[in-house]
């Protein structure tokens, strides 16, 4: 049965901007699929919030850093997608992941491969695990940072793996063209969510400088994020590929 609105699998998708993706996606007629960690209650309440929007969702659990679970999951998602009235993935979404605020003098081996595994292997090696599921003119959209613009201290093994994550796309757009699928780099400026423990929600002085540096005067929202996705994966053109497109309000033009 052929699925009346398209499906996006968004990683990540039980908080902050992954949350806000899942839900202006489902605003916007997009049916979200939705992977969390283990905050069973919150990836409930965003599949609650998709259904008041008037689509149906699934929230599934996926360690995006256990890229050897990665076939268990792609064998079992088309059951899922099945319960939702489709066979295939119209938008996937690699969002999961975490930041880690260590000058490069106090950065252990293993935050740095921690770093690389969830932010570009694990991304690397589900969307190949998908690849069969990805319909033919599907969209990927691989999430990445302003970071990789504009320098902070402390950023520099965060910062490192969204740039691998920027060249990614690029190399993901050239080899999945062919199939009509478009792969871009959303790169989100300063959002107040609890990443990086809450710096820029519940900082003061940091939100000060933040707006400072912004043309438009202020950090983002999530909802921010949200919208610009909405914009990128809901829309009728997929012409667009192999872009990194920011979302920062214009920080440090």
């Amino acid at each position: 049965m052929q699925t009346q609105s398209p499906i996006a699998l968004i990683t990540g998708g039980s908080r902050g901007l992954g949350r806000a993706m899942a839900t202006h996606l489902a605003q916007s007629g997009v049916t979200p699929i939705i992977t969390y960690h283990s905050n069973t209650t919150a990836a409930e309440e965003v599949v609650a919030e998709a259904r008041a929007a008037g689509v149906e969702a699934a929230a599934l659990q996926l360690n995006t850093e256990d890229t050897a679970s990665f076939a268990a999951f792609a064998e079992a998602l088309p059951n899922t997608l099945a319960t939702l009235g489709g066979t295939r993935l119209d938008i996937l979404v690699n969002n999961a992941g975490y930041g880690a605020h260590t000058p490069i003098g106090e950065t252990s081996e293993a935050d740095f491969d921690a770093m690389m595994q969830v932010h570009v292997k694990g991304p690397y090696f589900l969307t190949q695990s998908l690849l069969p599921l990805l319909a033919d003119g599907a969209r990927v959209l691989n999430v990445s940072s302003g970071l990789t613009r504009f320098s902070f201290p402390g950023m520099a093994a965060y910062s490192m793996a969204k740039g691998a994550v920027e060249v990614m796309t690029r190399y993901m757009a050239l080899e999945l063209g062919a199939r009509g699928i478009a792969v871009n780099t959303l790169a989100p400026g300063a959002i107040e969510t609890d990443f990086g423990g809450g710096m820029v929600r519940d900082d003061p002085e940091m939100k000060a400088r933040i707006s400072e540096m912004s043309a438009m005067g202020r950090p983002g929202l999530p909802e921010d994020i949200g919208t610009a996705v909405a914009a990128l994966l809901a829309g009728p053109s997929n012409w667009i590929t192999g872009q990194r497109i920011e979302a920062s309000g214009g920080t440090l033009l």
